[in-house]
């Protein structure tokens, strides 16, 4: 019999044969292990306070119930305490706004409005209506609260309790614009009539006096603002109330969305799910708005003379005359903010092109709509790093320092993900933090003396809370246990509430002061006896050297009695930009204890941190950029070098699996570096990347229309003929992310090339991420025999 067998296409839905095994310690199956937090426990999650400090809250379910509970813990107490239904339909909503004297929070919860005063712990509830109001704050005068309702602003005096509504956007257009202008012959025809005609005359003059008394003692309104089809949102207003800034979307050609097909329904018929559009098909225009109160005059935002704004992007300089973007052209931009200085004399926006190559940090001058440059960061990639990236912007990564003059953020100016601050007056800039390291989440304390932010300053793999002073220097580092320490601070910034784990040690909640050196306090115990029964690897933390030189990082795990010329798997995350060669609990923890149950029967295992990964800089998150498959791919293969070289791993029988990214990885390594992996376990998988999303595709590969190139490079469809060994395919049929079409093309792409050592396995009801014990443990049992069959 071949060694590799014929593998022949088959759709696969039957649970797989069970696999017994045998170890030292005590047993793992798969059955067990993809049972997930079921068999590993629940650890806690969504850390909030109360507003007076006393009280952390938390979602926990130690019970294994069907879904989380809300727990809480008093600072003073012993041990947590579930919170009863009743008690948690009363709590106040945990996002809330505190005025400027810090006496009162208002909240939306369910709709309504509420007001809580900090310190009777009084609620107030102000609206009770079918219609959802959102957003409230206080405004400057903490007199009155403003909030949102059907796309516009209202005000509401807590005195009087007067409601006053700010603005008056209406989609579609006008009905009634202003009257035809009469032409000229017209115009002397009239004015001749009314001069023969004592009673036409008379008529007009009432008529218009009627009008004039009319308008006279009409209630004034906000002016009607038409956006015609537009979309409208982020709608906010200065807090000096005079201005209410606003932003439009619109799509000329309207994004063709995907269809999912649903096959195992209640009603027993298909259904289609509404789902992405494919990349390059998103052409969005976004035009910010002012709206002056004052003058009750509509103005917009002119980004025109943005620095750089008309750059022809890097990788089409050289190509001008091949591609027809030979003429500059102004690039498509978003607008996010104002975020206002806490005096309210300054605003800032930050405006982003659409094609990620730059952000540009301005001051925006409301009167006029005239933005000033800040800070430009451009990158020939894309822009990205904590606090800099996302397809969503976050005003978490932005504010105002207490001098009201300067404007902190985050860059990559240095290469990592850093501090800075800006004058806004000077121009000035200054670096605050600086190092290979990155900076995540900053924030400004309460006496506006001090920076928090959590660091990887320790160990790349390592997640620290520190403090330090507001004009930079050394941090000072408050945590102390290794791993990853999530740090939630009470609102009194007294106590730290501490998620902490390590890489063989799920999540458990800590408390400790907020001072340096401060024992921390465990809070939650959540592993099963199951779960605690096993003897779980600590993995080993490795670097191993790329063909280009690069020193990679990447987690080990080892056989306690390793054979001569064993077997390996190459474990590939997914994402692209996600960190998993670190030394806290991974969010692959089924792939973690698969690992374990791999070293149990010989196996090492190698899960390695390649190009595109997060954590590491600016360098290492662009080397994928229009070659997804190429560095990343290639730190894969040096991986399996240095198993054999440095772990006597036999060349024949290592294999790779992953998922999502770490599929479209796996198959690009069985189609293009055929012979380095004997088997390979391709899951949820990208297999054409002009069939995937537009923000995450075309910041990396730009679109198929100006970059066809990259796509074909990077997409496994076209390299499909290279498939010479083992290749197991998995897929769930209702996958809104990657969808299923795309197995589905790449299955008939094999099936026209006549391979036959592959075979593919669907889940029905099953999307990107899976949901049932029962998907995880037949996908896993093909895995585990996909290795078994072909490496040993």
């Amino acid at each position: 019999m071949n060694r590799i067998r014929n593998w022949l296409f088959v759709i696969i839905c039957m649970s797989a044969p069970a696999i017994s095994f045998s170890q030292n310690s005590t047993a793992l199956t798969i059955e067990n292990i993809m049972q997930g937090k079921d068999w590993i426990g629940h650890w806690p999650g969504n850390l909030r306070w109360s507003h007076d400090s006393k009280t952390l809250y938390f979602d926990w379910n130690p019970g294994n119930l069907a879904a989380d509970s809300l727990y809480q813990f008093k600072i003073e107490g012993q041990a947590p305490t579930k919170v009863l239904p009743d008690v948690r339909r009363a709590l106040p909503s945990f996002a809330r706004k505190t005025n400027r004297r810090g006496d009162m929070q208002v909240y939306e919860k369910n709709g309504d409005l509420f007001l809580l005063e900090t310190a009777s712990g009084s609620i107030r509830q102000l609206t009770n209506s079918i219609q959802k109001e959102t957003n409230p704050a206080f405004l400057s005068n903490d007199k009155s609260i403003g909030f949102q309702l059907n796309n516009n602003l209202y005000s509401w005096d807590l005195q009087n309790g007067q409601l006053v509504q700010l603005t008056n956007f209406k989609k579609g257009k006008a009905n009634n614009g202003p009257k035809p202008k009469l032409s000229g012959a017209d115009q002397w025809l009239k004015q001749d009539q009314l001069n023969h005609f004592q009673v036409l005359k008379e008529r007009k003059e009432k008529q218009d006096a009627t009008e004039k008394a009319r308008e006279k003692n009409k209630a004034k309104r906000p002016k009607a603002i038409y956006y015609g089809n537009k979309s409208i949102g982020n709608i906010r207003l200065a807090p000096n109330e005079r201005y209410v800034t606003f932003r439009l979307r619109w799509n000329p050609a309207g994004p063709k969305p995907t269809k999912v097909p649903n096959y195992v329904t209640e009603g027993g018929y298909t259904e289609e799910i509404n789902a992405r559009a494919k990349v390059g098909n998103d052409q969005s225009y976004y035009k910010m708005g002012i709206y002056d109160l004052k003058k009750d005059s509509c103005y917009y935002l002119d980004l025109k003379n943005i620095p750089g704004i008309n750059d022809t992007i890097d990788f089409l300089k050289d190509n001008k005359q091949k591609d027809g973007q030979s003429k500059e052209r102004q690039r498509k931009v978003i607008t996010h903010g104002p975020i206002w200085s806490e005096n309210g004399d300054d605003a800032i926006i930050v405006v982003r092109s659409l094609d990620n190559k730059d952000r540009w940090i301005m001051s925006l001058d409301l009167s006029n709509g005239q933005p000033s440059i800040l800070d430009r960061q451009h990158d020939g990639a894309w822009i990205g790093g904590p606090g800099i990236s996302g397809w969503n912007f976050s005003e978490g990564s932005i504010g105002w320092m207490p001098d009201n003059e300067s404007v902190w953020f985050q860059s990559e100016a240095g290469g990592y993900s850093h501090l800075w601050v800006v004058n806004v007056r000077s121009g000035k800039k200054k670096r605050l933090t600086k190092g290979k390291f990155e900076i995540y989440n900053p924030k400004i304390s309460k006496d506006k003396k001090h920076f928090y932010f959590s660091s990887n300053e320790v160990h790349p793999g390592e997640r620290h809370f520190y403090k330090m002073d507001i004009k930079g220097g050394k941090p000072v580092k408050l945590t102390t246990m290794p791993g990853r320490n999530d740090v939630v601070l009470s609102p009194d910034e007294k106590t730290m509430a501490i998620l902490h784990s390590y890489a063989n040690q799920p999540w458990e909640l800590y408390m400790a002061e907020n001072k340096e050196g401060s024992i921390a306090k465990r809070i939650t115990y959540s592993q099963s006896d199951s779960f605690k029964a096993y003897q779980w690897r600590e993995p080993e933390f490795v670097t191993f050297k790329a063909g280009d030189g690069a020193k990679v990082p990447a987690r080990l795990y080892r056989p306690e009695q390793p054979q001569e010329a064993g077997a390996a798997v190459i474990f590939v995350h997914g994402a692209g930009y996600l960190q998993n060669a670190h030394k806290w609990w991974s969010t692959y923890f089924r792939e973690y204890m698969f690992h374990n149950l791999l070293a149990d029967h010989g196996y090492t295992v190698l899960d390695i941190d390649y190009r595109g990964s997060a954590g590491y800089g600016r360098d290492w998150r662009t080397g994928i950029y229009r070659f997804m498959g190429g560095k990343d791919l290639d730190d894969q293969v040096d991986g399996a070098r240095f198993l054999v070289e440095e772990y006597g791993v036999d060349p024949e029988k290592i294999g790779i699996y992953g998922g999502s990214y770490g599929g479209f990885i796996t198959l690009m390594a069985m189609f293009t570096k055929p012979g380095v992996f004997k088997a390979g376990a391709a899951l949820r998988s990208v297999t054409d990347w002009a069939h995937y999303n537009h923000p995450y595709t075309s910041n990396i590969l730009n679109t198929p229309e100006l970059d066809s190139l990259a796509y074909i490079k990077s997409s496994p469809i076209y390299h499909a003929e290279g498939l010479q060994d083992a290749l197991l395919i998995c897929h769930g049929m209702v996958d809104t992310n990657v969808h299923f079409q795309d197995v589905v093309r790449l299955s008939q792409r094999l099936i026209e090339l006549g391979k036959e050592n592959w075979e593919l396995a669907v889940y029905p009801v099953e999307n990107h991420g899976f949901q049932e014990p029962s998907s995880w443990t037949d996908e896993y049992k093909r895995i585990f025999r996909l290795f078994e069959v072909n490496l040993k």
